[in-house]
């Protein structure tokens, strides 16, 4: 009979396992777990979106001409005939919720998720195709301490990882609409004069979302934006006012940032706040949270004026920023060296259960070789059940407070 040919994984996803040398899926749910805490240190509930969503919610809320639509999405047919959209990213999702599902009832509504995405791009260090993302929003607050309990949150959130060093706040105002229409009529002006050292990909922008040129990393493009107007030349006094509540809420708060004036959102529906937490430990990939405020997307998708700011990070991303840590130890594991004493073992792995000590029970092969293996198992303890001299026998291996608990939770169970 020929071999049966194994599907390879699709490009651009990976397998994590825990307990492994690398250690990746246990720090990728260290990330997880601390973001759950410190979300609920700060008030924000957490909201579930659907992974798939009409095709409709994301064009809106990113654009029909941006990148991600025209060339990243993953959109299909179902079998109903509607086109549908394995979401992206988070915002859109939770922006349509907000307006369909009566959520407005709550605003100023401070929610925060985690979940996969995906988007059909060039797979490199720290990108995926399916990539997973915690997120966090504040919609219906339209003050500057808004923009500050956020950028707080997130702060706090990289110090708990203990990824805080070497990462740097960057911060840009885009200012209201009336001052990035008039900034963005200067760029126009400004790129239309020098369209011939643009390269291809700026000239289009140029038609359709001119601010992303100051993204680009094409060196004739950035010698052009090097002599570009800056916002602050066309920000009104209120959103100058703005700017400065946000920069002194930072200051009160003990968060340290520098200033970006290049910094951009593309869209026409971000204002004021634009922000992205930068490191040099990630290569290119540099960026490991980012956001701004959003206040004209939940009326551009047909809701009712809102203000809102949200920010979003990468899981994968901060999981390579974290030490590996060495090898995973559970707290003990149960080596049963006579299968009459399976019922005890059991106990005892139920008890440590109900202790909240986590444990593995070695029960297959050789009951002569089962402590050998048991050892080799990383743990804080080693509990060893079996007969000796025809009477049943336990004893508890290891040092610690973890140990200590391990040996009182089997001996009670008896």
């Amino acid at each position: 009979m020929s071999r049966i040919q194994t599907p390879r994984p699709i490009r651009g996803t990976q397998d994590m396992l825990g307990g492994t040398p690398d250690n990746l899926a246990d720090r990728f749910a260290h990330v997880v777990d601390v973001f759950e805490r410190v979300r609920k240190l700060y008030g924000f509930r957490r909201a579930e979106v659907p992974v798939f969503e009409a095709t409709a919610v994301f064009a809106r809320s990113l654009g029909e001409s941006t990148d991600v639509v025209s060339k990243e999405m993953y959109t299909f047919e179902d079998r109903g005939g509607d086109s549908v959209t394995l979401r992206p990213e988070f915002t859109a999702g939770i922006a349509r919720a907000y307006i369909t599902e009566g959520w407005q009832q709550y605003a100023p509504l401070k929610v925060a998720t985690h979940g996969p995405l995906f988007r059909y791009e060039r797979p490199q260090k720290g990108r995926y195709r399916q990539f997973h993302q915690i997120d966090a929003e504040v919609i219906g607050a339209g003050e500057p301490l808004a923009d500050v309990e956020l950028l707080c949150f997130a702060d706090h959130l990289l110090r708990e990882l203990g990824v805080a060093e070497g990462v740097t706040l960057t911060l840009n105002t885009l200012g209201d609409a009336a001052s990035r229409d008039a900034w963005r009529d200067a760029l126009v002006a400004h790129f239309e004069a020098h369209r011939e050292a643009l390269s291809e990909d700026s000239v289009e922008r140029l038609a359709r979302n001119p601010l992303r040129i100051l993204d680009s990393k094409d060196a004739g493009d950035q010698a052009v934006v090097a002599t570009a107007p800056g916002i602050d030349d066309y920000l009104t006094d209120e959103a100058a006012d703005f700017f400065e509540k946000v920069t002194d809420g930072l200051a009160a708060a003990g968060v340290a940032w520098t200033r970006n004036a290049r910094l951009v959102r593309g869209l026409d529906y971000y204002r004021h706040t634009a922000f992205e937490f930068i490191t040099d430990r990630l290569g290119a990939q540099g960026t490991v949270l980012g956001g701004g405020r959003y206040d004209g997307l939940i009326e551009n998708m047909g809701g009712p004026a809102t203000p809102a700011v949200g920010w979003a990070a990468g899981i994968e991303r901060l999981a390579m920023l974290l030490d590996a840590g060495g090898e995973h130890r559970i707290d003990a594991v149960i080596a049963l060296e006579d299968d009459a004493q399976v019922a005890r073992a059991l106990a005892s792995l139920r008890a440590l259960g109900e202790a909240g000590l986590s444990a593995e029970l070695v029960a297959s092969g050789s009951p002569r070789k089962r402590f050998d293996k048991a050892a080799k198992i990383p743990a804080h303890a080693l509990v060893s059940i079996g007969q000796r001299d025809g009477a049943p026998h336990l004893n508890v291996r290891g040092e610690g407070e973890i140990a200590a608990r391990v040996e009182a939770a089997v001996r009670q169970a008896g």
